[in-house]
């Protein structure tokens, strides 16, 4: 393996320093470094900041591979300034046996552009009715730790419970889509005067607020980790603060889109607009800010979520639900929050891996550290191409946007996966 010396890097966004990458790890920081024989990358003003951690992506493959598959879901990760990628359930078949998040486990090394960390179904076929085989998934070689329904909500109180006591035994997580399907039967957006003005049926904030009050009282009974996924509302943000002021092992995210669009956008009738929570308020937009800033939201996670064509270039009421985020999330998060890099590498690199587990990933770019690591140019803007995405979906709600921050290189224990903005495999 070369040696790469990133030359003048501003580590998150500090004084200007060298990076002496090798054998898989960060050898060396300091100013002035030289290493004979090492790939010399010019990095003056950029930032470095640890490579990005996504607790929330949609690969599709197996079964979908016309909308995403693990290659090409990697590659826009990497573009995106990712290292590792947590891959939801909902594939065809189920990621809810051992053979098929090892499945998913070998396609992301044999890609080898980001590490893959597959997530298991709680339940069986994602049907809320019985326990998938959490164990087995847990000891296999993709080793398990977090499970989740994403999709659909595990609305059975009883399967909840018995679910958080399970993986407590290994310090697991079950990652709940909070969504209590007797109120959102036939939702299309959220439920507000929008909604009503359009005609179409709301999807209640109460829907989202009412799972997660119910499940960190479960949470706090069993004394297990509970994440919630994809927090949409503002009373969602005051429950979690509340769970985690009396010391409730929750954790929750917030998805780029839900920091930054509104319901209004329902009112082009595009379908690129719907999402599963749907896009709420201004009000809601900006405590989700508040909590991303103060901690009740711990990280930011795209819900990567590709469809093909015909999924999404339809009426609205048939569309399916979801967005593109891998490439576009740090630029958006960058506009909402500003130049904060520590709150960034926190929110979108050190606590998403701590919250999976994956210790080669969110460290602090010191001698030592494994060499996983971004590089980003927060002087360009750029315009969002859907079809200049790396994905092989288009469903962008970004499209024709000009946002700041572009990723110029990315390193995979000390391997470049994107150089000068272009993936290297």
């Amino acid at each position: 393996m070369t040696d790469i010396l990133i030359k003048g890097a501003r580590v998150l966004g500090g004084e200007p320093a060298d990076l002496l990458l090798r054998d898989g790890r960060i050898a060396e920081v300091g100013t002035g470094l030289t290493a004979e024989g090492a790939e010399v990358v010019d990095a003056t003003g950029l930032v470095a900041l640890p490579g990005l951690v996504d607790l929330h992506t949609h690969l599709r493959e197996p079964g979908r591979e016309d909308a995403e598959t693990v290659y090409t879901g990697s590659r826009a990760a990497a573009l995106g300034g990712y290292t590792a990628v947590c891959a939801m359930a909902n594939t065809s078949p189920v990621a809810d046996t051992a053979g098929v998040v090892e499945q998913v486990y070998r396609l992301g090394q044999e890609a080898g552009l980001v590490d893959v960390q597959p997530i298991g179904a709680v339940t069986v076929g994602l049907a809320g009715e019985r326990l998938a085989e959490l164990g087995a998934m847990a000891d296999s070689a993709a080793r398990v730790r977090i499970f989740s329904d994403d999709g659909f909500c595990v609305a059975d109180p009883r399967l909840m419970r018995r679910a958080l006591e399970y993986v407590k035994a290994f310090d697991g997580v079950i990652a709940q889509h909070a969504e209590e399907p007797r109120l959102t039967q036939g939702a299309q957006m959220h439920e507000g005067d929008v909604s009503a003005k359009l005609g179409l049926t709301g999807w209640p904030a109460v829907a989202e607020e009412s799972i997660i009050a119910r499940d960190v009282l479960l949470a706090e009974h069993v004394g297990a980790r509970l994440h919630v996924c994809h927090v949409s509302t503002a009373g969602s943000v005051d429950i979690i603060r509340a769970a985690k002021a009396r010391g409730v092992r929750v954790t929750a995210e917030v998805t780029p889109h839900h920091l930054l669009l509104t319901h209004e956008k329902a009112e082009s009738y595009d379908p690129v607009y719907k999402v599963n929570p749907p896009l709420r308020t201004n009000t809601d937009v900006q405590a989700l800010r508040e909590g991303l800033r103060d901690g009740t939201i711990d990280i930011v996670a795209t819900d990567h979520a590709p469809h093909a064509a015909e999924d999404k270039e339809c009426e609205w009421a048939h569309a399916r639900p979801g967005m593109l985020g891998l490439e576009t999330a740090l630029p958006i998060v960058l506009d909402v929050l500003g130049e904060q890099w520590d709150l960034i590498a926190e929110r979108m690199s050190r606590a998403p891996a701590r919250i999976a587990g994956l210790d080669g990933h969110g460290n602090d770019l010191v001698a030592g550290a494994p060499a996983n690591l971004t590089l980003i140019d927060p002087t360009t803007r750029w315009t969002v191409e859907p079809t200049g995405l790396a994905s092989l979906s288009h469903n962008t709600p970004y499209a024709g946007m000009t946002v700041p921050g572009r990723i110029v290189a990315t390193f995979l224990r000390g391997v470049p996966t994107v150089l000068d903005g272009k993936v290297q495999k």
